[in-house]
């Protein structure tokens, strides 16, 4: 058995190879799990003015997917209340055995939650009365006055701007040296969580390719004494722009001048260091530049719903059993891989600004018309040459005789619901539904073009796939999860793929089936607690 080779990375490279799986040694991580110093999930400010915001859970929201039929609403208290907690707010309580926890509308690694939100205000009745930044109190739904500036920022045109940080300790608490990616594929679903609770209310989310981390550090004062303990401190992720359908002028704006208020709480009493962490962030801090031209991609049309977007989105969870007695159509299937295509034209890739870099390799084991196998979706048509040259040579590469539907391909026929749950950590869940899949990435040629920040945009956009996966499969009556446990060179042994050349690596698993729920836990309102 080779032998680990533990000195400190000293390249993103360095860091992905010292982070992965396998079957014989897990990426490093905590000994045991310090109950005592688990991170607060909610992040306050105090000192802060807190602006309560109404709760719409009463609110019409669209079918979903039939996003071009809704006109843009008014930007005020009500529909940025609406906004957000569709985006970042509380689905429920789960309680069990004296045990109580919050799940949200966007998913997170352990449910531990990272990622935190703020919005950049223009002046608006009954929130301020002077444009400001704000934090989003997720369990309080409310926004907290973090700096209100003397001038008017030049926003879009009845819009706003988000932004997003993470939180690393919430998931390095749990998760040691592999909670970096864990942090990434969160902004993306959080990316992905925005830009549908955006379509809900008629607008429309674009990120910002520009600016570098500096500058977003600068937007969200997380670079600041006052952001966080030294250990807690949030990580810049990214700032979008939220504006009415239509072109977008998508640059950041000078930060006006003006005053800070506040003081973050402290999230845990005790902390682990986790030097790879860190040497992660330094390797992929991001300068500022633009975003690669995208070529242009067609999808076959996504399937629209009659159910509400708002019902969809508040109903989504993480499934920790599967039920292997159930099938699922085949129009459903192909309706949610139709979906995950980059398509800029659709939501919520309208928003993505970076080329899709991500293959999908799917393990189909209860398809109703499909074969059980190994199949292939070829998200960017250019890379079809090398992604095919870097797999098995045995492979078929069968197209599936679909007019006009997702670019899928036959591999190999055979079951191999078991070589999945394998290749997930031995989760059974990736083997009982009825597919699961492997999100691998065009790696080096990314880095090599972009740099090594597009690390983290690279499992940006597979957290995205993700999420688009998590609200189809809801959509369609069943359910998903992501899984961020897999051995990473076994799924790329599995393949055919060099894994030690990194020209392609496995990022993110995620299974869809049928959930067996567990009846011990009971579901309580998500915003039951407040007096509004």
């Amino acid at each position: 058995m080779d032998m680990p080779d533990d000195s400190l990375p000293r390249d993103i490279r360095g860091y992905h190879r010292r982070s992965k799986h396998a079957p014989h040694r897990y990426a490093l991580g905590p000994a045991f799990l310090d109950w005592e110093s688990q991170p607060n999930p909610f992040r306050r400010y105090r000192g802060a003015r807190q602006v309560d915001l109404p709760l719409g859970l009463d609110q019409p929201t669209p079918p979903f997917g039939k996003w071009d039929c809704v006109p843009p609403r008014h930007l005020d208290a009500g529909s940025l209340g609406l906004f957000l907690e569709l985006a970042l707010g509380l689905s429920a309580w789960k309680a069990v055995d004296g045990a109580r926890w919050a799940v949200r509308n966007n998913p997170s690694s352990g449910n531990l939650h990272p990622t935190e939100g703020y919005v950049v205000l223009p002046t608006l009745p009954g929130i301020g009365e002077a444009p400001a930044l704000y934090h989003y109190a997720v369990a309080a739904h409310a926004l907290e006055e973090r700096y209100v500036f003397e001038t008017v920022p030049e926003l879009p045109p009845a819009g706003f701007m988000v932004g997003l940080s993470s939180v690393v300790w919430r998931e390095a608490w749990k998760y040691g040296e592999r909670a970096f990616r864990y942090c990434q594929h969160d902004v993306g679903h959080a990316i992905g969580s925005l830009t549908y609770a955006a379509a809900c209310l008629g607008w429309r989310l674009t990120v910002l390719a520009e600016p570098g981390d500096a500058e977003v550090a600068d937007w969200l004062g997380v670079n600041r004494e006052d952001s966080g303990h030294r250990f807690e401190r949030e990580h810049p992720d990214l700032l979008a722009l939220v504006h009415h359908p239509g072109p977008c002028v998508a640059f950041l704006p000078q930060r006006p001048g003006g005053t800070w208020h506040g003081q973050a709480n402290r999230l845990s009493d005790d902390h682990d260091p986790w030097p790879a962490i860190d040497l992660a962030l330094h390797f992929t801090a991001k300068p500022a530049g633009e975003a690669p031209k995208r070529r242009p991609v067609a999808a076959p049309p996504v399937p629209a719903r009659d159910e509400a977007a708002g019902t969809i989105i508040r109903r989504r969870r993480s499934v920790m059993r599967m039920d292997a007695s159930q099938i699922l159509s085949k129009g459903a299937f192909l309706g949610m891989l139709a979906a995950t295509l980059p398509d800029a034209g659709h939501v919520p890739w309208s928003g993505f600004p970076w080329p899709a870099r991500v293959a999908l390799f799917l393990f189909v084991h209860r398809v109703e018309g499909m074969e059980r196998g190994l199949y292939a979706l070829v998200r960017d048509p250019d890379s079809f040459s090398a992604l095919k040259a870097a797999c098995d040579r045995d492979f078929l590469w069968q197209p599936l005789a679909e007019s006009g539907g997702p670019p899928l391909f036959l591999l190999a026929r055979g079951d191999l619901e078991k070589r999945a749950s394998q290749l997930s950590c031995l989760q059974a869940i990736a083997g009982k539904g009825a597919f699961s899949l492997g999100m691998v990435a065009e790696f080096s040629r990314t880095l090599d073009e972009e740099g090594p920040w597009a690390y983290r945009r690279l499992f940006w956009e597979a957290g995205l796939i993700g999420q688009v996966l998590y609200l189809e499969a809801t959509a369609a009556g069943v359910s998903g999860t992501g899984i961020g446990c897999f051995f990473d060179d076994s799924v790329h042994e599995t393949l055919g793929i060099d894994g030690e050349a990194m020209a392609w690596q496995s990022l993110y698993h995620f299974t869809v089936g049928t959930a067996i729920e567990d009846p011990r836990i009971a579901t309580e309102p998500a915003y039951g607690h407040l007096d509004r």
